[in-house]
């Protein structure tokens, strides 16, 4: 998940303006899930914090450049194996291409204010690490179990606590939680193929997930989370680690 938000414009008609919080006020991130598959994503830099951004960007399915005269061991690796595309050159706009977003990763505050500005020109979505003000989305604290993602934001104000709050949160939900999810994907499959009301398919798909279904799956009680599921929902599903 990404928080973002665009500029205010002065061009834009009256009642679509923006309007930008007075000094001093929590500027609010509406926050969203990219599909970035198959998408340009360049990351410039080619340091630590940039080989992190990339890998997260590979893992979402990205098509990855890396805009970057040097590049650490993990990356060239990576670009050598044909993962991601690397763009031998120090920052030049050309360079960005069609890409989707720009992740700005540099130690140079001159190159990563010029990516902003262009990306913001060009109407690209872009991040610039640990800089706030000048993103047009900035990346939570995240943990994921299967197909469930958990993301903490303090709208950019506090990295640190939102790290500690995400910690806090890993210890309690473990591995049965991927499970879980997997099987309600089948349940929604399922009953959805019914042709019911989506109100109907809602108080079925609660009652599973308040039952006591995550204490059969940590159990490994894979019969008893069969017969729960038939019980509440009168479906069969094929429930295993």
């Amino acid at each position: 998940m990404v928080a973002s938000r665009r500029g205010f414009s002065p061009s834009m008609p009256e009642p679509f303006r923006a309007v930008r919080p007075s000094e001093g006020c929590f500027m609010a991130y509406y926050p969203v899930n990219l599909d970035i598959v198959g998408r340009r994503c360049v990351v410039v830099g080619g340091g630590q914090v940039a080989e992190r951004k990339v890998e997260r960007l590979v893992e979402c399915g990205a098509r990855v450049a890396v805009l970057s005269s040097r590049l650490t061991d993990r990356l060239a690796e990576m670009a050598r194996a044909g993962t991601v595309e690397h763009v031998d050159s120090e920052y030049e706009a050309e360079k960005l291409g069609e890409a989707m977003l720009v992740i700005g990763a540099t130690d140079r505050e001159d190159v990563n204010d010029a990516v902003s500005r262009e990306c913001r020109r060009r109407g690209i979505l872009v991040n610039i690490v640990d800089d706030p003000e000048r993103c047009d989305f900035i990346l939570p604290a995240i943990f994921q179990r299967g197909g469930l993602t958990v993301a903490v934001s303090t709208g950019g104000r506090s990295p640190a606590l939102a790290r500690r709050i995400r910690e806090d949160l890993e210890g309690r939900f473990g591995p049965e939680y991927a499970v879980l999810v997997d099987i309600m994907a089948d349940i929604r499959q399922k009953v959805t193929a019914r042709g019911r009301t989506s109100g109907e398919n809602k108080v079925l798909f609660e009652a599973v997930v308040r039952s006591p279904v995550l204490d059969l799956i940590r159990a490994g009680d894979w019969e008893g989370v069969r017969a729960l599921v038939r019980e509440l929902t009168g479906e069969e599903i094929d429930a295993r680690p």
